[in-house]
């Protein structure tokens, strides 16, 4: 699962990044850059395959098409991947509606005697990267119309699977452009989301306060020593 996340790099980073820019009206459309503890219902920036060029705000927690009740999208924040194919609220985002989920790291609890610790993942450099993800349109019962994302899960890295059993799907840059292309049937494209290089992922712990989404300050990241856990990050 992945339900907490981190975006702390500039308007004009992403742009140099993802080679997208930003409608100028959409600028205060989603939280302000920084933010230290993404969660779900907040509106972030999205490349889709629709407007690839632009980044998009929407809402975190996928609300299908078909929905009659915004509160399914509580249920939606992750899609496992191995049930793309099947699924009602994903089958048909799978194949037209993918995008991209630009973040530079998210948070994970790990099970330990003494309680869940949260570790926060991120690639070498602390880099920003994208996870694989799917997107909606979605007029509510007053005609306003919610565009929305979900974050594709898979199987873990083998460095994290000590953490947790589940990882978003993060995409090599030269991916990018494959999952954006809705001309590739889904069954085809869905081959290349695989756990991320093993040693370009790197995990350390993080403050208990991330579990609070009213918390959201550069201390949020700082690693936090717990005896008996090894930090693994690149610092």
């Amino acid at each position: 699962m992945c339900g907490r996340s981190s975006l702390t790099k500039t308007e004009k980073e992403l742009e140099e990044r993802f080679k997208a820019t930003f409608y100028t009206e959409d600028l205060e459309k989603y939280n302000p850059l920084p933010n230290y503890n993404v969660a779900p219902t907040q509106v972030m920036p999205i490349v889709s395959n629709k407007d690839p060029e632009h980044f998009l705000p929407m809402r975190w927690g996928l609300i299908p098409f078909w929905a009659k009740d915004i509160k399914i999208g509580y249920k939606m924040i992750n899609a496992r991947v191995e049930t793309l194919l099947e699924k009602s609220a994903f089958k048909y985002a799978v194949e037209k509606r993918r995008c991209l989920v630009p973040m530079d790291g998210y948070y994970e609890w790990k099970k330990t005697a003494s309680g869940k610790l949260p570790y926060r993942i991120v690639i070498a450099e602390e880099q920003l990267f994208s996870m694989a993800g799917l997107w909606e349109s979605w007029k509510s019962p007053t005609g306003e119309v919610i565009k929305s994302f979900t974050i594709i899960t898979q199987e873990p890295s083998k460095s994290i699977a000590h953490i947790h059993d589940r990882m978003p799907a993060i995409l090599q840059p030269d991916q990018e452009n494959v999952w954006l292309d809705a001309g590739i049937p889904a069954k085809d494209v869905l081959q290349i989301l695989t756990p991320y290089t093993d040693d370009e992922i790197h995990a350390y712990t993080v403050s208990k306060r991330v579990g609070n989404v009213n918390e959201n300050d550069v201390d949020i990241i700082t690693p936090v020593e717990y005896p008996g856990e090894q930090q693994t990050a690149l610092l």
